[in-house]
């Protein structure tokens, strides 16, 4: 996108780095659905990675950068841990395991709305062998319950295994969210900032213009159409002779079966076109700038399960 603004890209002075300074890198872990994401993106402030109230729908790490004065915090938004249905679901779990050992404090997330179920003792058990790493326990959506329920839920987490610092939270409330970078910036390192000042997440563009129209097909399907869509962004540019400054963007959005693509289609393109309109607004906010969006819902057969159409979808061995 260097193109489009000759600074939007360009280096930014690293911060100073002073004695005592922190940076490092957490990663949110827990099961599927349980506001990872929806916490990632109220802790960096802007919008880095896609939410929804489907399970399942963060698939790659992604990373959010929260600078402090006297820290940087590198968020690693990772997919949620489950048991795997698929080679895709296989590959997310690889990547979520390989994550645990890179990062300097990991978040282990649960819900105060739901009860502790089977996923959250499957990952209690799996932390509890990340003896090198301090795991804070984060219990998230705290808005959606009273003051007792929360306090029951952590009372029960306490007991799910031995954490670093127990922590609740309310991303939607902004309820202890300083505390919560608080608590995870204790146990970072001593060292300089990592990344510039202001960068707030390292993902390239097309990436994540992707997620965003990701994001506006999940809205309203059903309910087993959303593990079998992707997307990918073929073409991204800065129109040329235009009198306004505009950006095409030319997207492929894959489904399994004929049958997901006439979902996704809709009668005589309504649900299509719906896609491509909240899809537009978010990518304009992105990008700061008008956009031409080009859409296309393409059958790639059973791509969950095959390894090259993974890797054609960019799915490959490091997702």
């Amino acid at each position: 996108m260097d193109d489009l603004d000759p600074n939007l890209r360009a280096p930014m002075p690293m911060p100073s780095y002073v004695e005592g300074f922190r940076s490092g890198f957490a990663c949110f872990v827990g099961r599927p659905n349980v506001g990872k994401s929806t916490l990632m993106n109220a802790l960096v402030g802007q919008k880095v990675a896609i939410t929804s109230n489907r399970p399942q729908t963060t698939r790659r790490t992604v990373r959010g950068i929260v600078h402090r004065p006297d820290a940087q915090l590198i968020i690693v938004d990772t997919p949620g841990l489950h048991k795997p249905r698929t080679l895709l679901g296989e590959r997310l779990d690889s990547l979520v395991r390989s994550t645990l050992v890179e990062v300097d404090v990991i978040g282990f997330c649960v819900p105060a709305d739901e009860p502790i179920g089977r996923g959250d003792t499957y990952i209690a058990r799996e932390l509890a062998g990340q003896r090198d790493t301090p795991v804070v326990a984060i219990v998230t959506k705290t808005d959606k319950v009273g003051r007792e329920q929360v306090r029951e839920q952590l009372l029960a987490v306490e007991r799910l295994g031995t954490w670093a610092d127990i922590v609740p939270v309310s991303a939607d409330a902004g309820f202890q969210l300083d505390t919560a970078t608080d608590v995870l910036c204790s146990h970072l390192p001593d060292g300089p900032p990592l990344y510039p000042d202001g960068d707030l997440t390292d993902e390239p563009d097309e990436m994540l213009v992707a997620e965003l129209i990701r994001e506006a097909a999940l809205e309203g399907v059903r309910d087993e159409l959303p593990h079998s869509i992707a997307v990918v962004v073929e073409e991204m540019k800065a129109r040329e002779n235009s009198r306004r400054e505009l950006v095409d963007v030319y997207a492929s959005l894959y489904v399994e079966r004929p049958s997901q693509k006439a979902i996704v289609i809709g009668t005589k393109g309504a649900r299509l076109r719906d896609v491509g309109s909240a899809a537009r607004a978010q990518i304009e906010a992105l990008l700061g700038t008008r956009i031409y969006l080009d859409l296309r819902v393409r059958v790639a057969k059973d791509w969950q399960r095959d390894p090259k159409q993974l890797r054609k979808l960019g799915f490959d061995q490091q997702v």
